[in-house]
């Protein structure tokens, strides 16, 4: 299975990987090398800022389409600061969480939320 790569920095053209609109245009490119058959190697090299609402958009929604073993196998993340890492597997922890059962999800979060 052929493997590519998707630069972070050339795909949304910015250093801060912050707004979740770029992170729509990293998730198409890696449904787009999925549906192709393709691995996928994720480089943040020279991304200076992540948030959660990009890593939510650009890897946490492929649990919705993908299971967590079908990612492993086919997602690879490099140059990734500690901060990111931390970040990237929250947001995944969650992801997994969410799309196994989102309506239990709800419920945890309307009952710690209610006044």
């Amino acid at each position: 299975m052929e493997n590519i790569t998707i630069n972070i920095v050339n795909t949304i053209g910015d250093v801060f990987g912050i707004e979740a609109e770029d992170g729509q245009k990293v998730f198409e490119l890696i449904i787009k090398a999925f549906n192709d058959k393709k691995k996928v190697t994720l480089t943040f090299q020279n991304i200076e800022m992540l948030t959660t609402a990009f890593l939510n958009t650009a890897v946490g929604q492929l649990y919705k389409e993908h299971s967590d073993e079908f990612i492993k196998a086919n997602l690879k993340v490099s140059d990734i600061s500690d901060s990111g890492k931390v970040a990237l597997k929250r947001v995944v922890d969650t992801a997994k969480l969410f799309y196994k059962d989102p309506e239990a999800l709800k419920r945890s979060i309307d009952e710690i939320t209610e006044d």
